[in-house]
């Protein structure tokens, strides 16, 4: 009787054990898979900005004595987003952002395009509005993407750089000092691949000074905001990564979750 007891006592043990490594495992892969929500509405957001921007910036508005495109209007909202992702989750998933909103802001652009091209129903006679909203320039594109990219991986990389430093303190000069970094490179690509022969060369810089003052001075004034939304998600969340030892190689791509 003893003996039967001790070896029902081993297959209980056995059995628990099992069924526990079984849990585990499973527990290790919903973890593995297991997608934030919060960074999913993120990455959205981030992409209908760049999109929206592409449609605005069809239109030139005036700001007082100053002429700029009307991506103004939403386009520094990828920049606050990024600073976002960047802050809470680190430099890898705002690369991960940045990858996800260039690949979706190439395939529309490219559908534009193809659409643009194929000839328009013989009722139709909107050819030339259509055009103007929806062809865009390949010139234009490939400065659009080439600035996009080197002033949005900057922007990243010097929130990534100065919250190692500063410990986590100093978050808004993080977030307006990113910004001026990522919208100068974004200025200093995009006006003279797209404009250089165009317009003037003397007023190439101050196109170029005016939209990196109007797009910080955007990210100055919501800051107050970007600050509680990075609270109230750093709380949800439960993390606020920072990047030790981590490569800041562009192409190298991390899918799972910190």
């Amino acid at each position: 009787m003893h003996k039967f007891k001790n070896n029902m006592y081993l297959c209980s043990r056995f059995f628990n054990r099992v069924l526990g490594n079984l849990l585990k495992n499973k527990n290790m892969k919903e973890n593995k898979t297991q997608v934030s929500i919060l960074f999913m509405l993120f990455s959205m957001l981030f992409t209908i900005c760049l999109i929206t921007s592409n449609l605005l910036g069809t239109k030139q508005i005036a700001l007082g004595n100053i002429s700029v495109t009307g991506g103004l209007i939403i386009f520094p909202i990828s920049y606050i987003i990024n600073d976002c992702v960047s802050e809470v989750w680190g430099y890898s998933k705002a690369r991960l952002l940045i990858w996800v909103g260039f690949l979706m802001n190439f395939f529309f652009v490219t559908v534009c395009s193809i659409c643009d091209m194929i000839p328009g129903a013989p009722y139709w006679d909107n050819e030339a509005g259509f055009h103007a909203i929806f062809g865009l320039a390949p010139r234009i594109a490939f400065a659009s993407f080439i600035a996009f990219l080197a002033g949005s991986f900057i922007n990243a990389y010097v929130m990534s750089r100065m919250k190692v430093r500063s410990k986590g303190k100093r978050f808004s000069l993080r977030a307006i000092a990113s910004t001026v970094f990522g919208e100068s490179a974004d200025s200093l690509f995009f006006f003279p691949l797209a404009f250089y022969g165009v317009i003037p060369d003397r007023e190439l810089p101050i196109l170029m000074f005016c939209q990196v003052v109007l797009k910080t001075a955007y990210e100055v004034i919501v800051l107050p905001l970007t600050i509680q939304i990075v609270k109230k998600v750093k709380e949800h969340e439960g993390v606020d990564v920072y990047d030790e030892n981590i490569s800041y190689n562009i192409f190298k791509l991390k899918m799972s979750q910190n």
